[in-house]
């Protein structure tokens, strides 16, 4: 058989659809970011802004708006005085825990350190320590 053969588009795996279902919306730069600080506890639209450095506010709104859409968070408004908005975590989004604190164990092991306050989920009590 020759290499040809041995790589022909039939012999090729096409990709899991689930797999890029999720890519498509968390593969989205900030995507994954903003679902890991939900994923810890409910928060503020501005404490969302300080918790994904470099992000707009036009891009954090872009991102809750299809992250919401997607199923994954709820906004909720508190009418106040003042009026302010939260977003948290549906069941959905919450589900995702485990495969983020995955990945973030993954890069840690595999991918060069990029510094301090990269945004790695923190270790919950009782994990072991990397």
């Amino acid at each position: 058989m020759t290499a040809e053969q041995n790589h022909g588009s039939a012999a090729c795996k096409r990709v899991d659809e689930g797999i890029t279902r999720v890519f498509q919306l968390l593969g989205k730069r900030w995507s994954g970011p903003i679902v890991a600080v939900l994923v810890e506890q409910p928060a503020h639209f501005a404490d969302l802004r300080r918790a994904v450095p470099g992000i707009s506010e036009r891009m954090l709104s872009d991102r809750l708006a299809e992250l919401g859409a997607a199923g994954l968070l709820l906004r909720e408004v508190d009418e106040g005085p003042p009026l302010r908005v939260s977003y948290r975590l549906t069941e959905a989004g919450a589900a995702l825990e485990p495969a983020l604190r995955e990945l973030a164990q993954w890069a840690k092991t595999h991918l060069p350190d990029a510094g301090p306050c990269t945004g790695a989920l923190p270790e919950r009590p009782g994990d072991a320590p990397a």
